[in-house]
């Protein structure tokens, strides 16, 4: 019982430290949440949990920085939002083909009328997969570019860098299978 006690704050002076947060952050995080979401009433909701996480810790004073707390649990509940979200399944928009080969290009292409949702999605998808490419042998990336986000077809390619076909196919099926077990995590979070 004596170790709760030295653990918990006094209710006057946790309350005091929520009303004082509230002040300094409430403005910075909704200026922060408002763009990434469709409309005010999503912003307000996410903020409201938020603060509701926030008040119910045990002891606020055990927080080392209270602002970067509260920025990783706004981008959390942000991201938590668009996972849960039916009218908007991104399982419509990433996929496995027909071969197995994992595609994101529909979502990576789509214009900014799909929503912020995707917005934020596609930034996302775009840093992890330029940090997977950069992870690739140079031939192995540049086959993958050309053919993924150049629309350029294997042959193409082989004939304008002086290749057999088979090697190209080679470099690209490489790059797929890098970039599939790199992107496999994403995928899985996109679709649960």
């Amino acid at each position: 019982m004596e170790v709760a006690e030295n653990i918990t704050m006094p209710q006057k002076e946790k309350d005091n430290v929520i009303s004082q947060t509230v002040s300094k952050y409430g403005g910075k995080l909704m200026s922060y949440i408002r763009p990434k979401v469709k409309n005010t009433e999503d912003a307000e909701d996410i903020l409201q949990e938020v603060w509701y996480q926030f008040s119910s810790l045990t002891n606020l004073s055990e927080i080392v920085n209270v602002g970067g707390w509260l920025y990783r649990v706004t981008a959390n509940k942000i991201t938590d939002k668009y996972r849960k979200k039916k009218t908007e399944n991104l399982e419509d928009f990433v996929y496995e083909d027909e071969d197995g080969d994992f595609s994101i290009k529909d979502i990576l292409l789509m214009d900014d009328s799909a929503g912020p949702e995707i917005k934020m999605f596609q930034d996302e998808i775009w840093k992890k997969l330029f940090e997977a490419l950069d992870e690739l042998p140079e031939k192995q990336r540049l086959v993958y570019v050309e053919n993924e986000l150049n629309d350029k077809t294997l042959q193409e390619i082989a004939d304008e860098h002086g290749e057999n076909i088979k090697t190209i196919i080679s470099r690209k099926n490489y790059a797929v299978k890098h970039l599939r077990n790199r992107l496999r995590k994403l995928y899985e979070d996109l679709n649960s």
